[in-house]
């Protein structure tokens, strides 16, 4: 049995000088130093992995990270694709985390400055980074451990038995599994006149089961590593630690206070039963602010959760429980955007804002927030999310939840980071000239997210508004669909609709869609024959600076180029030195079989699918394309209507 020989009230008096000499020193607490790894292998000082590296580096210690305790990323570059990460002890603040993150990176550059694969441990946080995939898998090398000098004088297989017993039930409460919690807890066990103190945790991305493992390792390791007889001791694996003391080593201040043993304040003389008295009235009214505290937070909490189910059941009626997962409260959207920052900005449209976000697990989002005089209205908001929320397809662009809350209506989409083609053809990344392997990949791309979209997803949609400026592009430079705001569903056996409200944009409208409101699948097959066409030449349908009402668009010119043979005068100036030629040309071809004046004549994209599949198949000649009419410049409102300014969907639902 472990013994100190103090009075009580002596042992209550340096009970809460500990506390406060913790709490004054918490305050200005600075990162400390632990231990670290760096690997055998090494790269080439100068080189583009050390670039690559420095890169990470930058980006797991930025401002926007700040505001998060668990960062993962990846910087890719073929061969020298670096992993990255970071994770904070679960209880410290988000600024002592931060600047711990900040003092890692760059203690990580000066002990391992040539390395391959690095860990890097203080007592608030590990930052790690490895040319070989390291997320949501288990990792317990390189590893560390420690022990207390002092050892326990008496009763050592009580005390055994003791920390193995808390050790595994907080090994137990981390790896529970629970939705969005952190991996991390705290368990106090009671010996007499003391008090052991436990601290597990493992990395967030690693499933429950892949917790408990690494802990258990860990509290293998750590016995030990200890001999079974330290008053104190740790254990450090790049996915996972614990510690264990006869002191407070971590903030608890968030968790209940639970009375001391009566053993402790044995009534033995009247100074005694006075200390005793005196504890028991601050347990007991530090028990209840926190009782009181701990209700009212459940409160509000239950009572905010009711309103948003309010919300959601008023939107979505019938379907609001099946989208319970994808709905984000606003304080969720707020930290992730820095409270919408400009600094966050990514664009504006007629819609909003788009605002680029982290969330507390470290996955990057792109946020649409409607402005209030976007003219979006309920049901445009409702047919967005329920038309998105059901497609699932590597060319479209992800949704991954919506928040609606205090008159504000939001979109969470996935982060496409290399912005849309039209930045590549005609904007601001038009230096960085794309090859024609990347022009034919994001071609088969879009075609592939249309047939999807017409032919395999469980509604059958019309898009409506395909254009360059929709199609986002990834890391990998993969075409992702996007802005479904003008798609119109219609019935599996339905080949054609028609609207009073003719929404999309000049120079993508088909002629029987712009002039009588008919659209079809082919609709879309037509604003993909211009974006084709687009592509290859690098230039835009039309001009917008043309006055005349009929422009000469790139469909005629194209189809002059064609009629002559003189199909190297559209090209790219980037694309008239290649040997893909062939493939160019049968593309153009395509194209204007996309464009053709009927309907009836253009291909469906299951068959430009084909033939953009197989180089065997033979191609039909096309027709003359359609003639482009621009919109007369005395239009107001009435164009308002016509021009695309990503407006929510209009989409009415038909089961497939």
């Amino acid at each position: 049995m472990l013994v100190i020989n103090m009075p009580s009230h002596k042992i209550i008096l340096l009970f809460f000088f500990i506390n406060f000499l913790y709490s004054a020193t918490t305050t200005q607490a600075q990162p400390t130093y632990t231990n670290s790894s760096c690997s055998a292998a090494t790269f080439t000082a100068n080189s583009s992995f050390q670039s690559n590296l420095t890169s990470l580096l930058s980006t797991l210690a930025s401002n926007n990270t700040a505001k998060i305790d668990f960062f993962n990323t990846t910087i890719r570059g073929g061969n020298n694709t670096l992993y990255g990460l970071f994770m904070c002890r679960g209880d410290v603040t988000l600024q002592l985390c931060h600047q711990c993150v900040v003092d890692a990176t760059t203690n990580i550059r000066s002990l391992c400055n040539v390395s391959k694969e690095a860990v890097i441990w203080y007592e608030e946080c590990m930052v790690r980074y490895s040319d070989r995939y390291i997320f949501s898998t288990v990792n317990t090398k390189p590893n560390r451990c420690g022990a207390n000098s002092n050892n326990v004088a008496n009763n050592q297989t009580g005390f055994i038995n003791v920390l193995s017993t808390t050790m595994n039930k907080a090994a137990d409460e981390a790896a529970k599994p629970d939705l969005g919690r952190k991996k991390f807890a705290t368990e106090e066990a009671s010996l007499q006149f003391q008090t052991m103190y436990c601290l597990v945790q493992c990395t967030p991305d690693l499933s429950p089961q892949g917790c408990r493992t690494c802990l258990r390792d860990a509290i293998r390791d750590l016995f030990i590593c200890t001999n079974n007889r330290s008053i104190g001791g740790r254990v450090l694996y790049p996915s996972c630690n614990l510690r264990y003391e006869l002191f407070t080593f971590y903030n608890s201040s968030g968790r209940p206070a639970s009375p001391p043993p009566p053993s402790l304040f044995p009534a033995t003389n009247s100074s005694q039963g006075k200390a005793r008295t005196i504890m028991i009235v601050v347990v007991s009214v530090g028990g209840a602010v926190i009782l009181f505290s701990l209700v009212f937070f459940l409160f509000r909490s239950l009572i905010r959760k009711r309103l948003r189910t309010e919300l959601r059941q008023k939107y979505f009626g019938d379907e609001s429980n099946t989208l319970e997962p994808l709905q984000f409260n606003l304080a969720t959207i707020e930290a992730a955007t820095n409270k919408f920052s400009q600094e966050n900005c990514l664009g504006q449209g007629g819609f909003g804002q788009v605002h680029k976000g982290i969330l507390s697990n470290g996955q990057e989002i792109a946020v649409k927030r409607l402005s209030k005089g976007s003219g979006q209205g309920a049901e445009e908001f409702k047919n967005e999310v329920l038309l998105i929320a059901r497609l699932q397809h590597r060319n479209l662009v992800t949704l991954i939840g919506f928040c609606i809350e205090e008159q504000e209506k939001i979109l969470i989409y996935e982060y496409v980071p290399n912005e849309s083609l039209d930045y590549f053809l005609f904007g601001t990344q038009k230096n960085r000239r794309l090859t024609w392997e990347e022009r034919y990949e994001i071609i088969r791309g879009v075609a592939g997210g249309i047939l999807y979209l017409h032919e395999y997803s469980r509604l059958k949609i019309i898009h409506r508004d395909l254009k360059p400026s929709n199609i986002l592009l990834d890391n990998e430079m993969n075409a992702k669909i996007s802005d479904f705001g003008l798609a119109r569903m219609v019935a599996i056996n339905e080949n054609e609709g028609n609207t009073r409200r003719i929404v999309g944009t000049y120079g993508y409208m088909p002629p029987e869609y712009a002039m009588f409101g008919l659209y079809s699948e082919k609709t879309d097959v037509f604003s993909f024959g211009v974006i084709i066409l687009e592509i290859i030449s690098g230039k835009k349908n039309v001009s917008c600076h043309d006055d005349s009402q009929y422009a000469d668009s790139l469909l005629s010119y194209t189809w002059n180029q064609w009629s002559n043979e003189e199909l190297l005068e559209m090209l790219d100036s980037n694309l008239k030195e290649m040997e893909s030629y062939d493939e160019v040309s049968r593309c153009i071809q395509i194209g204007l079989l996309c464009v053709q004046k009927h309907p009836d004549a253009r291909p469906s994209m299951a068959t430009i699918v084909s033939y953009l599949s197989n180089e065997s198949i033979e191609l039909p000649h096309p027709q003359q394309p359609a003639m482009f009419l621009r919109p007369r410049r005395g239009l107001t409102s009435a164009s308002k209507e016509y021009s695309s300014i990503n407006d929510m969907s209009i989409s009415d639902f038909f089961p497939r």
